[in-house]
């Protein structure tokens, strides 16, 4: 800023952030490091919170399947020598109850239908997949928590956490024929 009195020019210095002559570099990076830093975390946690108090199902729920009953129609047997490309791509958050979820995919090219298939953990834990059919590259996700089921996330309905690190988790059809192994991380 500049301003003439009586003839002369006064020079005035505004400084907005950051004076060159007052400030070394070192001390500006740390600085601009830490604004990153927090708004970092701030913005990550407002998304975790905004995730977890209004993720909402976007599709119907689901019915359980009813234990088996001699009216019911029976159940196809499946040959546990085919191959059926069904696979267990992750099992997240180990140990955090809130958190924890297994995420299984359909990896063939036609439809299968879960219906009565098992997931279970080397602890006897055992989650029975209610009447879903995944189409081919479909996947779902088996939740520990309680919920609604939908058609891309399930329920367990358990008070405590399931799977832990170096734990195998196996998913077996109708018949009892292990056909996806997977060791949590």
């Amino acid at each position: 800023m500049v301003a003439k009195t009586a003839g002369f020019l006064i020079s005035t210095r505004v400084i907005l952030c950051y004076d060159s002559t007052k400030m070394d570099r070192r001390r500006l990076l740390l600085y601009l490091l830490l604004n990153v830093f927090i708004s970092a975390c701030v913005t990550g946690t407002i998304l975790f919170w905004y995730d977890r108090n209004y993720r909402e199902p976007s599709l119907s729920a689901l019915q359980p399947v009813s234990p088996s009953s001699g009216n019911s129609a029976p159940q196809a047997t499946l040959d546990p020598r085919a191959d059926i490309p069904v696979e267990i791509v992750s099992i997240i958050g180990a140990g955090t109850l809130d958190a924890e979820w297994v995420v299984v995919r359909n990896a063939g090219t036609e439809s299968l239908n879960l219906s009565n298939w098992q997931l279970r953990d080397s602890n006897r834990n055992v989650f029975t997949f209610p009447n879903l059919t995944l189409n081919n590259g479909g996947a779902v996700q088996i939740h520990t928590i309680s919920g609604t089921n939908n058609a891309i996330a399930l329920y367990w309905g358990l008070g405590k956490s399931v799977w832990e690190s170096g734990e195998e988790a196996q998913l077996s059809d109708p018949s009892g024929n292990v056909r996806a192994v997977y060791k949590v991380p």
